[in-house]
């Protein structure tokens, strides 16, 4: 009998996952449309969806559509902000000496895909924003690093690794926008934040639910019962271990890999997002664009701001927004770039990777307009309580999360769509609210697996289609959402109501 140990059994079955995992890829390649197409036909299928749930009421159907289209303006402007400030980090120069660095460090092309993997992870977990930038660069750093050795590393498994921190662990992080929303004054809407302090006990009435409602905050859910929940906290650290060792082990190696030469793109240093040396002032009023006191008066003035607003909050979690990471965001790139010219070119360089965040959150705003409208969302939401109970509520939400951020890929919006539901249930059900956010966070990020709105801007940067990475994406989709309904049913028996 053949040996699962010898060498020649390793290597073919890694060849069959491999083949297996191109096979895949190819497929989809050929079949998957555009990102863009993709929320044209999402919009397609909910307005037939809402037509037959009110019975052909096109009018009242077509306006909840045209208000919608506009409802996420100022949301659009927050994403695109950190989008923009992570890349103005990211792409600083001393980013960029070590993102070299750090390229070094793998010595074959599976670990280079692991390696990708696990920074992306770590990256996205302290800010998606920012991971989306910088994981990309150092996807193009690995594959230059490789290139300059004479090594072939599979580009496509590159650029998909790159983003797999928002196809996981994001949500659950320092940037997670339905966390941040249910913690941030005056971003929680007056009926979810009734829901949430009857979840506090504080509808019951008497000392209990006093000191409970006092302690948490009335209304809202500070990120230390979210995020910072233990079980949040190993969920991630599950997710990484995994999501690292599959993609260490699908990426393709020998014959069957793809470079970015052969791609046909190409990695020169010149070509990647980073900003040219400043050249010598000729003017004199040229001076001041590349003086550096005015960054650092900028630096200042905004570091005293945030010293003194995280002083003030009660407890540090809890002033940690939407809001404050794009202050420190902007504040570390100011600071990177030394002047107001290199800033400048920074910031101009990163805001063509928000180009599909404004070109498609109109179109998903409309697709959120027409799903409250008909309350096709709410009808979804209870046939998913309808069939839980206190234990399966949450992989059931979690599935519901995933299932509705295929059409609505923007956790903060979606959240302040569905949040009444959501919370409500858990509320009768006896679910501690906390982790509902978080259960709610892992069933939006699986979304992102196969929903190709949130790679535009790791695509992008790295000169790829969708259809070239969603292959890897969507493996990982089918290795996770079984992983996400079982920790979430499991670890979710671990805390108790209220709270």
């Amino acid at each position: 009998m053949m040996s699962l140990r010898s060498s020649s059994s390793t290597v073919t079955v890694d060849g069959w996952l491999a083949r297996g995992a191109l096979r895949f890829v190819g497929l989809l390649e050929r079949y998957l449309p555009d990102a863009f197409v993709f929320a044209l036909l999402s919009t397609g299928v909910v307005l037939a969806a809402g037509l037959w749930s009110t019975q052909g009421a096109a009018g009242p159907l077509l306006a909840a559509w045209g208000k919608g289209f506009f409802s996420l303006l100022p949301f659009t402007l927050q994403m695109a902000l950190v989008i923009i400030t992570g890349h103005l980090v990211a792409s600083a120069p001393a980013v960029a000496r070590l993102l070299h660095a750090l390229s070094d460090v793998p010595r074959t092309p599976r670990r280079a895909v692991a390696f990708v993997t696990l920074l992306a992870l770590l990256s996205s977990w302290l800010n998606w924003g920012f991971s989306l930038v910088f994981s990309a660069l150092l996807a193009r750093a690995v594959a230059r690093r490789f290139a300059e050795r004479g090594q072939a590393v599979d580009y496509r498994a590159l650029a998909a690794a790159s983003f797999l921190g928002l196809g996981s662990i994001w949500a659950q992080g320092l940037s997670g926008s339905a966390a941040l929303q249910m913690a941030t004054p005056g971003a929680v809407p007056e009926a979810l934040a009734h829901i949430v302090e009857c979840g506090q006990a504080s509808c019951a009435g008497g000392s209990a639910a006093s000191a409970a409602a006092t302690a948490v905050g009335r209304g809202l859910l500070p990120l230390s019962h979210t995020i910072f929940l233990w079980q949040s906290l190993v969920s991630v650290l599950v997710e990484i271990v995994i999501v690292t060792l599959v993609m260490g082990w699908l990426s393709p190696v020998g014959p069957q890999t793809q470079t970015a030469q052969q791609l046909g793109i190409s990695l020169a240093e010149g070509e990647a997002l980073l900003p040219a040396a400043a050249t010598a002032p000729r003017r004199p009023g040229d001076f001041l664009e590349h003086s550096p006191w005015l960054n650092a008066g900028i630096v200042a003035l905004g570091g005293g701001y945030l010293i003194a607003y995280f002083a003030a909050a009660p407890r540090l979690l809890e002033a940690i927004t939407l809001h404050s990471v794009i202050m420190v965001l902007l504040l570390l790139g100011t600071a990177l770039h030394r002047t107001p010219a290199r800033l400048q070119r920074a910031f101009a360089e990163a805001t063509p990777a928000v180009w599909g965040v404004l070109l498609q959150f109109p179109f998903y705003g409309g697709i959120a307009g027409m799903l409250s409208a008909t309350q096709l969302n709410q009808r979804i939401a209870d046939l998913f309580v309808g069939v839980s109970s206190r234990a399966t509520l949450p992989p059931l939400i979690a599935v519901y999360s995933a299932l509705l951020g295929i059409f609505v890929p923007s956790g903060g919006s979606k959240w302040l769509i569905e949040a009444p539901y959501v919370l409500a249930a858990a509320h009768r059900l006896k679910v501690h609210l906390g982790w509902m956010v978080a259960v709610y966070d892992l069933g939006e990020a699986l979304a992102n697996l196969v929903q190709p709105f949130w790679m535009l801007p790791t695509l992008a940067i790295l000169g790829l289609s969708a259809r070239q990475v969603m292959g890897y994406t969507a493996l990982v989709f089918v290795v996770l959402l079984p992983l996400v309904l079982l920790l979430t049913w499991g670890l979710g028996l671990t805390l108790s109501y209220p709270l």
